[in-house]
């Protein structure tokens, strides 16, 4: 006798309302320092105010909105301190992920990042990059996703991936048109499929590091700070602009 398939869990009307405010953020609907008006949303969705309510306050949680008092509620802007740190953490926990990733290994999750990569580079040839973006995104979720550690997926694609989302669609088009950021790709995804794995998640680093570094001097207009690296050593990118 077969057992019959669990049905999957409802989602809330508080998740619904999350998950609204986020694709709205990820989409660029909502924007840095926008004032979220509540009653609108809950108008938009019929819902009441209590599901909104706690949907707002994971969001404070998770840093993607703020609330000030007696002033409203704001998506969160981000500023050059906070994209330096985001940057940090971003290396370091996709680090891990590719780590976990290639020590489990296999002919279908390497098929998987090719045909993502293949995506972008269809994106990047139409230059639309909106497309580009939902595919960079589909690309290093698969990455998160074959680490097979849920808490680092979650923390990456609930925490830290609206976060770079938002620094994406500011910043993007100062920095690289798309057949340049997927040339980028290109390379990152080569690199984290052949290094050893020994090395990989310093190799990671340094590709989220250089990254930060364009941002620093086209963006932000300033030197490149000292960077450590997982090994203790400094990075010879990051030696060479503070020089």
């Amino acid at each position: 006798m077969k057992t019959p398939p669990r049905k999957a869990s409802p989602v809330s009307t508080s998740q619904k309302v999350e998950n609204f405010i986020r694709s709205a953020i990820y989409e660029g609907r909502l924007k840095p320092r926008e004032r979220l008006i509540e009653d609108d949303i809950a108008r938009q969705l019929g819902c009441s105010r209590g599901p909104l309510r706690e949907a707002v306050l994971r969001l404070e949680r998770d840093g993607l909105i703020v609330i000030t008092p007696r002033r409203g509620t704001f998506i969160r802007d981000i500023s050059p301190e906070d994209v330096e740190v985001l940057f940090s953490m971003r290396g370091k926990l996709e680090g891990l992920c590719v780590r976990y990733m290639r020590e489990q290994m296999t002919p279908e999750k390497q098929h998987t990042l090719e045909k993502a990569l293949h995506a972008m580079k269809e994106a990047a040839d139409a230059g639309d990059e909106e497309r580009f973006l939902q595919c960079d995104l589909k690309l290093h979720r698969a990455i998160w996703k074959f680490s097979g550690k849920q808490q680092l997926y979650q923390t990456l694609n609930f925490v830290m991936n609206p976060l770079f989302f938002m620094i994406a669609r500011a910043y993007s088009t100062k920095l690289n048109a798309v057949d340049v950021a997927y040339a980028n790709h290109a390379k990152y995804v080569q690199t984290i499929l052949t290094v050893p794995i020994s090395r990989v998640d310093r190799e990671v680093e340094k590709y989220f590091n250089g990254i930060y570094r364009d941002l620093n001097k086209i963006v932000f207009h300033k030197p490149m700070p000292f960077v450590r690296m997982l090994d203790g050593q400094e990075s010879d990118e990051a030696v060479g602009d503070s020089a």
